[in-house]
């Protein structure tokens, strides 16, 4: 390859970066808040799932047992058009990106329920009785004693549940969101190179994804060394 060759494309590349660089940009700033907002409700819906599952109440047993059976056994783009689309027919509208939040926050949230409820599972009976006996509530007792350890035990799989969200929100490209995968096909639909903008939103989405690999290895090794 000339010099000539490189400084070309080199020159192309630049355009193209101050060309395109903004709205990757703000599709990116997308995937970020909704990934967030989306990982938090997760979080929720995934610890009442597996309290309620844990539950003495036959009612909240049979509920939670039924989101995580619902949840796990459908696919999340169709919940994404259940609430998108099915909501307004029985008086619910929400905007696509507060849809989509919704719809993949609860998604995972099945997921992290039984990741969570594996790791009550794993805490031994004895350390919440030695804890009830000195007298402390149950809720003082989770807080301090028991999902501490929980939470260093599913570190991994709440990062795997992460990435995996960071991924889904390219299934709201169908409900109009613009993020990475829908502000690719725009350009597209204008340019006609699908690879060049497959492989740019691909290769956003890795960098997304390694960050958080590298962020959860890095509490890992912080935990290993508290504990």
């Amino acid at each position: 390859m000339s010099v000539t060759t490189i400084q070309d494309w080199w020159l192309s590349l630049s355009e193209e970066v101050v060309t395109y660089g903004p709205g990757f940009l703000s599709a990116t700033i997308v995937v970020l808040g909704v990934t967030v907002a989306s990982i938090l409700v997760s979080w929720v819906c995934g610890l009442l799932g597996a309290l309620g599952k844990r539950s003495s109440f036959a009612p909240f047993r049979a509920l939670a047992s039924f989101y995580v059976w619902f949840i796990r056994g459908t696919p999340t783009l169709v919940q994404v058009f259940i609430v998108y689309f099915g909501m307004p027919q029985i008086g619910v509208k929400l905007s696509p990106i507060t849809a989509g939040i919704i719809a993949l926050g609860v998604s995972s949230g099945a997921y992290v329920a039984e990741t969570i409820r594996a790791g009550l599972t794993a805490i031994p009976r004895g350390q919440m009785e030695s804890a009830l006996a000195l007298g402390m509530n149950p809720r003082i007792m989770m807080a301090r004693i028991v999902m501490p350890q929980v939470f260093r035990m599913i570190l991994p799989s709440l990062t795997n549940e992460a990435i995996s969200s960071v991924k889904n929100t390219s299934l709201l490209s169908t409900i109009t969101v613009v993020e990475l995968t829908l502000y690719a096909q725009l350009m597209i639909a204008t340019t006609f190179r699908p690879f060049d903008f497959y492989i740019a939103a691909a290769l956003i989405y890795l960098g997304l994804t390694s960050i958080l690999s590298q962020l959860s290895a890095y509490f890992e090794r912080r935990y290993a060394r508290l504990s």
